[in-house]
């Protein structure tokens, strides 16, 4: 096995549409490449994909062993590129030794993973037991796979995720999550007579992985909006017509805007507060989100409905206060986030419906719960209807893991040195899988990936080489 054919079965998977809860065109090509080349395979009632190869000769004895990736990916792309997720292949490019999707997500997040389990199924020169490649749905909205997967549908004993983003590191852990979803109700009113509309807000930040990027200090665009909407409601007032910024619960919010229409003597004014702010944030983020642009728009047309007054006061102040980024670390991981909460979207539905989807995530069961409390309390004191969905436990980390061991010691003798040992503060799948199946002995490690879930992904192909090199020994000296 080597990186050139992981690369060649990814290159495929860039072709197939996989946005999480549209899988179904890379369920069948999976379910197609085992029965090409005449492997079991089975297809849960979720979509899960179990494709099964007998151990080699001489190796029956060895413990069967589970690979693990999600087949789902996250999609965004940059604002005014023209690009269908449900049929346009990802464009990648190679630069300075990383593979780059630049105006989209590149779904190396978990696409790199599958394609390393296609090149271990096809390899014919690798000895091993048994070998069971798992491929699990809707991970990115909700670990929906890992949630529906039955108690008998696997045998392995030993687990090895494929989903982590950092070469030279072993994921022994992560966290558990919880969404929480406010939603305002308002009563649609007509805009003020003589009142002008614009469109303000802001665009150009980094993003990100809502777990893995959380403590990086970047800036969140839904926040962001919200600073200058609180200011401006105070010092003038307005009508709020309509907003939108963020799009997915486990992405840092890139960009959000708002439309509001306010008395025409007080525009300029409101231009030099939303400059003000700009600037601001531009020193607050110097060194994080560089590239922060303001999203600023006169003469909008004037909608026939607004929000009404009360509700949208109400809503300015709860978006502003609610929590977002780093709560706690942890005491017993150095550097390792125990808390935090993503302030994720914000958009209007039919029925004059503002909802507002949030995500928090803990390596202790108590803290995360209590940090969705907070944000519950944020917004159902200013009138929010507040409800928890998705929650996933974590995955504690266990220093006596037998495949850690084998995974150190194999590291070692390849490249010379220790590998990092740690737990994630992303969601893994992991936790799930301990409910069903206690005995698992699980262990995670991938290739170096950057800005996961934004557009601009990249994948680190010197990493990936020695990931392949990784996931070959350590299924050898699985006896």
């Amino acid at each position: 096995m080597t990186s050139e054919q992981v690369l060649a079965h990814f290159r495929q998977i860039l072709t197939i549409p996989r946005e999480s809860g549209h899988e179904e065109h890379i369920i069948a090509w999976l379910q197609k490449f085992a029965a090409d080349r005449n492997m079991d395979c089975k297809t849960d009632e979720a979509g899960n994909v179990l494709i099964t190869i007998p151990a080699t000769p001489g190796r029956e004895d060895s413990p069967t062993i589970i690979l693990q990736s999600h087949s789902d990916m996250v999609c965004e792309k940059n604002s005014g590129v023209e690009h269908d997720f449900s049929k346009d292949p990802i464009k990648a490019v190679v630069e300075n030794g990383w593979l780059i999707a630049k105006d989209t997500t590149l779904g190396a997040d978990c696409g790199i993973g599958i394609a390393a389990e296609l090149a271990v199924l096809e390899d014919k020169n690798l000895p091993h037991g048994k070998i069971e490649c798992l491929f699990t749905t809707s991970e990115e909205t909700g670990l929906d796979g890992a949630f529906a997967l039955k108690s008998d549908f696997l045998t392995g004993s030993i687990l090895l995720n494929l989903d982590s983003e950092d070469e030279g590191e072993l994921f022994i852990g992560c966290a558990g999550g919880i969404d929480t979803t406010a939603k305002f109700k308002y009563s649609p009113v007509p805009v003020p007579d003589g009142a002008v509309c614009v469109k303000a807000g802001f665009c150009g930040g980094i993003g990100g992985h809502s777990g893995d990027d959380i403590d990086k200090g970047r800036s969140n665009a839904v926040q962001s909006l919200a600073r200058f909407l609180y200011r401006a409601y105070k010092k003038f007032g307005f009508t709020l017509c309509s907003i939108d910024g963020g799009n997915k619960r486990n992405a840092i919010a890139r960009e959000a805007y708002a439309v509001i229409a306010a008395r025409p003597e007080d525009i300029t004014a409101i231009k030099e507060l939303h400059l003000e702010i700009l600037t601001e944030l531009k020193d607050e983020y110097s060194v994080t989100d560089p590239d922060i642009a303001p999203i600023w728009e006169e003469g909008m047309a004037v909608p026939e409905n607004a929000v009404d007054d009360r509700t949208a006061f109400n809503f300015i102040r709860a978006l502003h206060s609610v929590p977002h980024g780093v709560m706690a670390m942890s005491a017993e991981v150095k550097g390792l986030v125990e808390t935090s909460s993503n302030l994720a979207s914000v958009k209007m539905l039919e029925g004059n419906i503002i909802r507002i989807g949030t995500s928090q995530r803990s390596s202790t069961n108590s803290a995360r719960r209590n940090a969705a409390d907070r944000i519950e309390a944020a917004f159902s004191v200013a009138g929010a209807e507040v409800t928890h969905e998705s929650e996933y436990p974590g995955w504690k980390p266990s220093l006596k893991s037998h495949i850690l061991e084998v995974c150190k010691s194999s590291y070692r003798r390849l490249f010379g040195k220790d590998p990092v040992v740690r737990a994630i503060h992303a969601g893994l799948e992991c936790g799930l899988f301990l409910d069903k199946y206690p005995h698992l002995d699980m262990i995670s490690f991938g290739p170096t990936l950057r800005g996961v879930h934004a557009p601009g992904e990249r994948l680190d192909l010197a990493s990936l080489d020695k990931f392949v090199l990784l996931l070959e020994d350590v299924i050898k000296q699985c006896k």
